[in-house]
């Protein structure tokens, strides 16, 4: 299920990853700009609308350390696990609530907690599966208000680069987006939208 070869840049498939409780949201309005612009330049992307699926954070109950999967929970994460083994780019796009991402992306983030493997004291050593495979990550923030640090839009960027970072993706890009609520708004900004699309066509 693991390959530890350092994947190929030509036709990158790209997992998509929306973590919006609202449809139609922004978040997903950005996520189609860069997706379909990484189409257009030859990609393979899949998205995944985290409020459409069946699936809990994770309980904590370590079975995977030994499966060397989560088997601890069978719901629709297990499909999501199969599309990330396959994608070496992953775009995580996010709100901002209450300062940090949604509890949405929080619990998807918790769920990638299978793929770590530790050694047999804790605290101790640990890796993570999926490093050493030249996996990127894009990561995109929404927040209300205008200030970085009023909006939460510095804490959400780093604990999502410190979570992947930790699971071996290299952060390839961040897009912090400032400034937007209202479902839909950021259609209206063409800057932003010209900055997700050049986004997408880097990616492929």
């Amino acid at each position: 299920m693991y390959n530890n070869t350092v994947m190929n840049s030509a036709g990158r498939k790209i997992l998509g990853i929306s973590g919006s409780p609202r449809h139609s949201s922004n978040s997903d309005a950005l996520l189609r700009e860069i997706l379909g612009a990484a189409a257009k330049a030859g990609a393979q992307p899949r998205v995944v609308c985290l409020r459409d699926l069946h699936f809990s954070s994770c309980n904590g109950c370590e079975q995977c350390r030994a499966a060397k999967r989560c088997t601890g929970l069978d719901d629709d994460m297990q499909q999501v696990y199969r599309a990330i083994d396959t994608a070496d780019t992953l775009v995580l796009v996010t709100p901002i609530h209450n300062y940090n991402m949604t509890a949405l992306m929080k619990a998807f983030i918790d769920r990638l907690y299978c793929y770590y493997e530790f050694g047999p004291q804790r605290p101790g050593e640990w890796r993570s599966r999926l490093a050493g495979q030249g996996r990127r990550v894009v990561l995109v923030a929404i927040g209300e208000q205008t200030d970085e640090k009023d909006s939460g839009m510095d804490l959400t960027l780093e604990t999502l680069r410190r979570s992947m970072t930790a699971l071996g993706y290299e952060t390839a890009a961040e897009l912090p987006v400032l400034g937007v609520y209202y479902r839909g708004q950021v259609l209206d900004r063409s800057k932003i939208l010209k900055q997700a699309a050049e986004l997408g066509r880097s990616l492929a």
